[in-house]
């Protein structure tokens, strides 16, 4: 994996506010617009394997949601940064959408 990729990522995801959220695609947008390359399961596979020292639980899915295998810790998180979130126990992403100016 591009070493460059990875750590633009990793900088991206840390950027991120308590409280807030981004998305795999937007992850992939921005980093992408700089390096060129990239999409939204790239993001996932960073994330995947080398995202546990930066808050990973700021990145979701589309629809506001995580993988499964983590919804337990990343709703802890969410709950202790006072994240907006739907009653259907995933993130609102209208209210929580981050990206930088």
């Amino acid at each position: 994996m591009n070493e460059e990729y990875v750590e633009a990522v990793l900088q991206y995801v840390e950027r991120v506010p308590r409280g807030r959220v981004t998305t795999y695609g937007a992850v992939a947008d921005v980093v992408g617009e700089v390096l060129g390359i990239g999409g939204p399961r790239l993001v996932g596979n960073v994330m995947a394997m080398h995202g546990g020292p930066v808050p990973w639980w700021r990145v979701v899915r589309a629809d506001g949601s995580l993988p499964p295998s983590h919804q337990d810790e990343a709703r802890q998180c969410y709950l202790e940064e006072n994240t907006p979130m739907r009653p259907s126990g995933k993130v609102d992403l209208k209210a929580a959408f981050w990206q930088p100016a």
